[in-house]
């Protein structure tokens, strides 16, 4: 037991007074640990102190603890304060995640620790940037009202060579389709160079406009090995394209925070993607260590992310339901209620879900009832591109599945009159994607 990371007796007007961070975690002692003592110790490995007092502690530095202020041991929780003078004052989400969500998961008498959620006090938030760019921004570029953003990753997730590439936009677009994203590792391979990849889909993008009138997004992986790189990246796509009609996506998981936060320092006029590949080592409920999915998004949100993957509410093919639609609202709301939390994120603008893994065009009405909302962002690959008709009719299908859900018809009595919609029951209905 490290009494002076004990703080059993904090008031909630204490807890809440703007000094503290809080958190809680689902904490599984080593057989013959006791829980509250090793609390105790994950506080102070998360803040100021090591696996004994030290002779160099100071009143001050004591005053920097992080305390324990709750426990539950029956269902393995505990409570944390963090004074928030901890942490990097620049606004910094890869410090915070170093204290609270660092060391910790190598403390040898855990046998799992699981950050579950977080409040953040205002005064903390005002160091942040939170988004810029927003979804509001894309759906008035789009012009897109009272749907979500019909969008689609092209597929196969990798080999395709940059005319191939970009011909597979222009017919998801001229399917109807709003949003294309590069899959996750698309870079700068050999066989479809960054650069010649951009200027092919550039001038497939000015052809879609031509023929329909209307915008179109892409979403660009500019992930690299380095921020210079990286930067240099966006530079190009920026001189290439017009303006709102491309998006920066970032591996944030991978890449890392600092990638997320720099380049929404850098550019924050653009729409910032947080693609979330690799969370699953942290997020999956059977992991004993980690951090939950409204975890990644709130501190998505923090570091400026637009939008951010949120999976798609057990509807698809990911691991995760109830914690999916929390994080929707996580990322939604002003005012957001979480796993034990209630945030209110004040001026920090919202941070679009963006649902995807496993979707096609039978599956978007449950999607937006799940959700309750049709602020997001959906994206369907095989679920367009697997189409009997190609992938301009797996576009039109997905349109007509929502223009079903908005007129508040079954897909299959839109069906009977839509061509496109009736083939893509007849595919994915009996097709396990």
């Amino acid at each position: 037991m490290q009494k002076p990371y004990l703080g059993l007796k904090m008031t909630e007007k204490e807890l809440h007074s703007g000094k503290y961070l809080l958190a809680v975690f689902c904490m599984e002692p080593e057989k013959g640990e006791d829980f509250l003592g090793l609390a105790t110790e994950v506080a102070a490995e998360s803040s100021t102190g090591s696996n004994m007092r030290v002779s160099t502690a100071t009143t001050f530095s004591d005053d920097l603890n992080a305390r324990v202020y709750k426990v539950d041991k029956r269902k393995n929780l505990a409570y944390f304060a963090y004074p928030i003078d901890i942490f990097d004052r620049g606004g910094n989400v890869q410090n915070i995640m170093t204290y609270i969500a660092g060391n910790v998961y190598g403390m040898g008498n855990l046998k799992g620790l699981k950050l579950l959620d977080v409040w953040f006090p205002p005064r903390m938030l005002k160091r942040h940037d939170g988004p810029s760019y927003t979804l509001k921004d894309m759906k008035k570029y789009l012009g897109v009202k009272s749907r979500p953003i019909l969008g689609t990753i092209v597929k196969p997730k990798i080999g395709l060579k940059a005319k191939e590439f970009a011909q597979v936009c222009y017919e998801f677009w001229t399917g109807g389709g709003d949003f294309v994203k590069f899959d996750e590792p698309q870079a700068d391979q050999v066989f479809c160079p960054f650069k010649e990849v951009v200027v092919e889909i550039a001038k497939q993008m000015k052809r879609v406009k031509k023929e329909t009138g209307k915008n179109k997004v892409m979403s660009i992986n500019i992930s690299a090995a380095d921020f210079d790189t990286m930067i240099e990246r966006a530079n190009y796509v920026k001189s290439k394209m017009v303006k709102g009609s491309y998006a920066f996506l970032i591996d944030g998981i991978t890449a890392g925070w600092m990638a997320v936060q720099t380049m929404r320092r850098k550019f924050p006029d653009v729409f910032l993607h947080f693609h979330r590949a690799g969370h699953g080592a942290f997020t999956r409920p059977e992991n004993h260590f980690g951090f939950s999915v409204p975890i990644l998004t709130a501190f998505g949100r923090l570091s400026g992310a637009s939008g951010i993957h949120t999976g798609t509410a057990g509807i698809g093919k990911m691991k995760g339901d109830k914690e999916d639609v929390v994080a929707v609202h996580t990322a939604l709301d002003k005012v957001a209620k979480g796993l034990y939390f209630e945030q209110d994120w004040k001026d920090i603008k919202p941070c679009a879900p963006i649902a995807s893994g496993g979707l096609n065009p039978t599956k978007l009405g449950a999607l937006i009832d799940a959700f309750g909302t049709t602020d997001f962002i959906t994206t369907m690959g095989a679920g367009c591109h697997a189409h009997p008709d190609g992938t301009r009719s797996g576009a039109t299908a997905l349109v007509q599945a929502c223009e079903a859900w908005q007129k508040g018809m079954t897909i299959d009595e839109y069906a009977k009159d839509h061509t496109e919609l009736k083939k893509a029951i007849g595919k994915f209905r009996k097709t396990a994607l």
